[in-house]
């Protein structure tokens, strides 16, 4: 029992820190500076689940010792029967709790509870790759709708025969970003596009980018740093939808990123919506050193940011979804489709974890 009372020897420390932030969200002067505020709260929900699951495992080592105490000193054979089931129950329980504690006291990636832009672009394959990605987005809709996340479309453009040549949004909700990072990469579709007059299966595809949406103390903006634009908003086919300007057009001039946005009938509306996407693509131009880094030590990284990578084929005529990161395959594609991909997820999910356990062992 040595090593279950090392782990409550470790966890302590974080029981003290748990209290000491609880204390300090309550102090009316941490609730006046906002920056301070929010940085702590999140602290304390990842503290929280720490001490939840620390209790409980407290809990079950005090149990553990009772019963073994009973076990000893107990003559009655009927008592020492029951002692004797509840340690074994008991004692099954403890690894299973271990490896729970031990993946919750590694850091996890700080980006994981924030919201998400989340980026769908049609790449080699004319105008198949256009539907393709409106068939992505329709499915990475259906999930959030599932998920009860709120999307709001801020740019699009249409393809010629249908779906879009590219569409971003943003995804808002409770831990997006932890989610949706294993999206992005390469998707692959093998079908017979609509355009085809001979039945042959065509390759192509569309790209995926999955971005942490960064808050606004995240990355500060000066005034004189931004070139505004504004124009008419446009339908498909170029049609003016909106005869009065307020579509937005931003460009950062040290950096040189352009962000619109058109989907709102409020000029200012929009240019909020503009200013969070910019400030999200500022962001990660930092964070994505980090990926870069992280990737650097993992095996398969399912999460690495790797925009070029193919991470993942949609095979029509056989109704098959191939992850590639981990050769994880399914043949239900129509549920795929329609936004059951969570399942897919969890096994990255599964994948990293394990990596990460690996990781902080050596």
């Amino acid at each position: 029992m040595a090593q279950e009372h090392q782990l409550l020897e470790k966890l302590e420390g974080i029981r003290i820190r748990f209290i000491e932030v609880s204390e300090q969200i309550t102090d009316p002067e941490v609730i006046s500076d906002t920056k301070k505020y929010i940085k702590l709260n999140k602290e304390y929900k990842e503290l929280e689940r720490i001490e939840t699951v620390r209790l409980e495992f407290k809990n079950t080592v005090d149990n553990i010792d009772s019963a073994r105490e009973m076990l000893k000193e107990e003559t009655d054979p009927e008592m020492k029967e029951m002692a004797k089931m509840e340690l074994d129950e008991l004692e099954a329980k403890l690894p299973v709790m271990e490896e729970e504690i031990k993946l919750l006291l590694i850091p996890a990636d700080p980006q994981d509870g924030k919201n998400a832009v989340l980026e769908i672009r049609a790449g080699t394959g004319g105008d198949e790759a256009s539907i393709f990605t409106g068939d992505l987005f329709r499915m990475y809709t259906k999930f959030c709708e599932s998920k009860k996340w709120k999307v709001s479309v801020t740019h699009s453009s249409e393809g010629t025969s249908g779906g879009f040549k590219e569409v971003v949004m943003n995804v808002t909700g409770d831990g997006v970003y932890g989610i949706l990072k294993y999206e992005s990469g390469v998707h692959r579709v093998q079908r017979v596009p609509q355009t085809e007059t001979q039945g042959r299966v065509h390759t192509s595809a569309a790209t995926v980018a999955v971005l942490p949406e960064a808050e606004e103390f995240d990355i500060e903006l000066r005034k004189e740093d931004i070139r505004k634009d504004t124009y008419c908003s446009s339908g498909p086919g170029g049609q003016s939808v909106n005869t009065t300007y307020s579509a937005i057009r931003l460009t950062h001039i040290p950096s040189g990123i352009v962000v619109t946005c058109q989907d709102q009938k409020s000029q200012l509306k929009n240019l909020d919506k503009a200013m969070v996407e910019l400030r999200t693509r500022l962001y990660n131009l930092e964070y994505q050193k980090y990926l870069d880094e992280i990737s650097s030590q993992r095996k398969t990284m399912v999460s690495s940011g790797d925009r070029s990578a193919k991470i993942r084929t949609y095979n029509y005529p056989q109704g098959r979804m191939t992850d590639h990161r981990i050769g994880f395959t399914l043949y239900n594609l129509p549920a795929i489709m329609d936004g059951d991909i969570m399942p897919i997820i969890d096994k990255l999910i599964i994948e990293e974890n394990s990596e990460r356990l690996k990781l902080s062992e050596m």
